[in-house]
């Protein structure tokens, strides 16, 4: 397992750019970590005393802190801020005259009644990236409705074509509709930072669950479309190619995929099935489609005679897709897998600990400089007077009544833990300087 605790932001991607964070749950934290991820400063904004809402999605927790949130909100600033009042919407807006980029998740129309609208917004600085997402977009007849990703993906298609033959549809095992949501929403946020470097404006960005679970049916969705043809659960199998789906070995299951006639000959060879390949049911992919249940039963029974490894290194030999149908555990613990540092350490100096979590799927190279994994996921509020500080001249202590009216909308956030003595005890006369303005 590797650690990653290097800084690399000053040659990074996104390094200058900054993002003010309203998202709670995945999707929107997954498009602002890839922000992270690549340089960007970002600056998550939460309710003071609660925070995202997966803070409490658990067990298992790390400390304080649940597995759920640790996934999805590493390289960010975490500030407590009370976003109704009055005064907590002038430190808003102080930042977003500093900020970039601005990304949200309520439902349509919530933030505008708060202040944090994009038409308010985008007067206070012209050049802001303003991105929504929600369930069903910021039009229409159920803009108005709340969606999470099993409701979108259920009402998108995707269920309907998940899971076995002749099953029930079932959900996907992760939360693709989310997760897919926020990597599209991040790339059209980059595309109109690229823009704005020609046109000195900013823009507004709108998506949802169900866009994005639409667009990503593909050619699911293409079949209907062009050929009006309703499509069905195969589980692992394939509609148009056989054989083509899991196989029970010995030792577990396997994913064997053979893409031609040509590549079928020589699986029958390689499996020690030659009367296979010269049985005319089976010549073309076409007779072994209609054959199906015969080949599929013969195959099982040859493959369920030896283990996995024995398969997928004879097949690989061959040049025929096979893969094992790994555990979670399985897969993270994959040679490649580590190979590639796709699951790293992380220091969490505020939890007192290195933490494990998935590392970086793109590699980069040349020019560009290169994302990394700067900062864990934080603590809530855990940067509220540092952040606050270093952009809005928030003072050492709170000596005035004025000061404490505004400032007050930050004074009901829990102190973050220490990270080092020195911050420990400038946080500490803050707070003392502030007492409960209740």
């Amino acid at each position: 397992m590797s650690t990653s605790s290097s800084d690399d932001s000053g040659r990074a991607p996104l390094q200058g750019v900054r993002v003010l964070d309203f998202t709670r749950i995945l999707a929107g934290p997954w498009c602002t970590m890839q922000l992270g991820d690549m340089g960007a400063d970002v600056i998550k904004v939460e309710v003071p005393g609660k925070g995202d809402d997966t803070r409490s999605w658990g067990p298992p927790f790390i400390g304080s802190e649940s597995a759920y949130f640790l996934c999805c909100n590493r390289n960010k600033r975490s500030i407590a801020v009370d976003i109704k009042s009055a005064e907590g919407r002038g430190i808003i807006h102080d930042l977003v005259r500093q900020s970039d980029v601005f990304v949200e998740n309520y439902l349509p129309g919530k933030l505008d009644a708060m202040g944090y609208g994009y038409d308010t917004l985008s007067r206070i600085n012209p050049r802001l990236v303003y991105a929504s997402i929600s369930g069903y977009g910021a039009t229409g007849p159920s803009a108005h409705r709340a969606g999470y990703d099993v409701a979108l993906s259920a009402q998108g298609g995707l269920m309907s074509i998940t899971g076995p033959e002749g099953g029930a549809p079932v959900k996907v095992g992760v939360a693709v509709t989310d997760i897919s949501t926020g990597l599209y929403m991040h790339g059209a946020i980059l595309a109109a930072l690229f823009a704005r470097q020609r046109t000195g404006m900013g823009a507004r960005l709108d998506t949802s669950l169900l866009e994005v679970q639409i667009a990503t049916l593909a050619n699911i969705a293409s079949n209907v479309l062009v050929a009006g043809k309703e499509p069905r659960r195969w589980g692992t199998s394939h509609e148009s190619i056989v054989p083509y789906g899991g196989f029970p070995a010995s030792d577990g299951d396997v994913i064997i995929a053979v893409m031609s006639d040509a590549q079928y000959r020589t699986f029958c060879r390689v499996i020690g099935a030659p009367h296979l390949a010269t049985d005319e049911r089976y010549a073309t992919n076409a007779g072994r489609v209609a054959h199906r249940a015969e080949l599929v039963a013969a195959l099982s029974a040859i493959i369920r005679a030896a283990p996995r490894a024995h398969w997928i290194g004879l097949l690989t030999d061959a040049g025929i897709t096979a893969a094992p149908i790994n555990s979670v555990r399985e897969a993270l613990d994959d040679p490649q897998v580590r190979h590639r540092d796709m699951v790293v350490n992380v220091h969490h100096a505020a939890l007192g600990r290195d933490i494990a979590m998935t590392g970086l799927p793109v590699k980069y190279a040349g020019g560009c400089g290169s994302a990394s994994i700067r900062l864990p996921p934080p603590l809530l509020g855990q940067h509220t007077y540092d952040v606050l500080q270093s952009l809005l001249s928030l003072p050492d202590t709170l000596a005035t009544p004025q000061q404490k009216t505004k400032w007050r909308a930050i004074l009901n956030a829990v102190p973050p833990l220490p990270v080092t003595e020195k911050q420990n005890k400038k946080v500490l006369t803050f707070y003392e300087s502030a007492p409960d303005p209740k």
